[in-house]
């Protein structure tokens, strides 16, 4: 951006002015006509402050403008902005900013600078509200006079891209790294250790034990109480299925459902990659679109992440059949299936139902959904008006619809969870790690 330039145009509070000025020069006109002179002159007196007051106002010596290369959606970031001035004293400076839509809500961020010792400084926050590439394409620049009334200003472009990844903060979050700290005498090994169904050895029975893991004959043999110790399978295919489709785009609390499935799918990935079973993602809409291998070492978390950044809105209807046929026959041994997706009535949803009811003769299915509690809201509303009370007759007959279809998932021998979006990871985590203790997968 060329600082060399910079146009003086008239501020708010000197249009302000001039439109007080009007009625005073009419009021004049018609009082004194022989002072008609006043009017011009009132006017362009004006100009002169706003030419002098611009001129007051200083040169731009230094302008930058900070952007951050990569943030998670749904997380806060911020933008900055840092200007130099010379040979003026600026009363205000203000900066305005081209962005991608989701990046700030309408394209477009404004900000004002505060004075600091080097110059004049600001910042604003913004959360990502979808995954993507957006660009900061164009600047502009304002900073006005001491009076308030003439300002200059300069305009030019950016071109700086910031890079929007799935959210991960799950993963970095304090109670799962305290259920993941140790991996010996950690919650998450006490979960998998212990409980499952291959016999690993025996240990000194202690209060709390389970007594019917108690093996009486070494316990007789050895004159001391002995309980059985049991693994759980490792080296378990966990897939997680994602819906890309028109409903899955829908936003819940201001991101996608889609990107919550992907921020719950990631956080229960990492704790697979830590016990020990391999990982993958599949992503489709109207056709299959991400595949990734399968994944079996926690270090290689990026690539997961890196691939769920790849999942991208469809305003489409998915096909379930030509996805889940797909997924099925890559799989050559028995795995547990995590789909993510929506629906909306009983008829959309019968060709899903169908193709699930395929995977379950060989797989273990695990169907997650979102609940909409904007629409729990509405059907339990107070009958105030009848448009409220049809609003809610509608609402609960959606709601009774979401109950069926679920009940004939789980009829299908589906486990279907269905919750908020603020618990829906830590709900999936508890029943992978329930499934992975029961030995259901292998």
């Amino acid at each position: 951006m060329s600082l060399r330039f910079a146009p003086m145009v008239p501020t708010v509070r000197a249009a302000a002015l001039l439109a007080l000025a009007a009625p005073v020069a009419l009021v004049i006109g018609a009082t004194r006509p022989e002072a008609w002179i006043a009017a011009p002159i009132v006017g362009l007196a004006v100009f002169a402050l706003v030419f002098v007051d611009a001129l007051l106002a200083g040169r731009a010596e230094q302008f930058r403008v900070t952007v951050p290369g990569d943030v998670e959606v749904g997380a806060e970031a911020s933008l900055a902005a840092e200007v130099v001035l010379r040979g003026g004293r600026a009363s205000r400076v203000d900066v305005a900013l081209a962005c991608d839509p989701r990046l700030v809500v309408g394209g477009r961020a404004t900000f004002a600078l505060a004075r600091s010792e080097a110059g004049w400084r600001g910042d604003l926050a913004f959360r990502p509200s979808r995954r993507g590439t957006g660009k900061v394409s164009r600047s502009w620049l304002r900073w006005t006079g001491p009076l308030g009334l003439g300002a200059r200003q300069l305009a030019g472009d950016l071109d700086e891209e910031i890079r929007v990844w799935p959210n991960v903060s799950a993963v970095r979050s304090p109670a799962l790294q305290i259920l993941l700290k140790d991996a010996q005498f950690g919650v998450l090994a006490r979960r998998i250790r212990g409980e499952g169904t291959q016999f690993e050895a025996l240990a000194e029975y202690e209060p709390g034990m389970d007594r019917r893991r108690i093996d009486w004959k070494s316990s007789a043999r050895h004159v001391h109480l002995y309980a059985k110790e049991y693994e759980v399978e490792r080296n378990n295919q966990i897939v997680f299925a994602f819906d890309c489709g028109q409903s899955m785009c829908e936003p819940v609390d201001g991101m996608p459902r889609l990107d919550r499935a992907v921020s719950a799918a990631l956080a229960t990935g990492y704790v697979a990659l830590k016990g020990g079973d391999r990982v993958a993602l599949f992503g489709f809409a109207s056709k299959p679109e991400v595949s990734t291998p399968f994944i079996a070492a926690s270090r290689d978390f990026h690539r997961l992440q890196r691939a769920a950044a790849g999942l991208e809105y469809r305003s489409e209807e998915p096909n379930f059949t030509l996805a889940l046929a797909t997924l099925a026959a890559r799989l050559e041994r028995r795995s547990l299936i995590v789909v993510f997706s929506e629906f909306t009535d009983p008829t959309s949803a019968q060709l899903m139902i169908e193709s699930i009811g395929r995977l379950v003769a060989r797989h273990l299915v695990l169907f997650v959904t979102i609940a909409d509690e904007e629409l729990e809201g509405i059907s339990a509303a107070a009958p105030d008006d009848m448009e409220t009370l049809s609003m809610a007759v509608s609402a609960d007959l959606l709601l009774r619809q979401r109950a069926l279809v679920t009940r004939q998932l789980r009829q299908l021998g589906v486990e279907v969870i269905e919750a908020s979006h603020a618990s829906i990871g830590t709900r999936l985590i508890d029943a992978y790690l329930a499934i992975k203790r029961a030995g259901s997968i292998g």
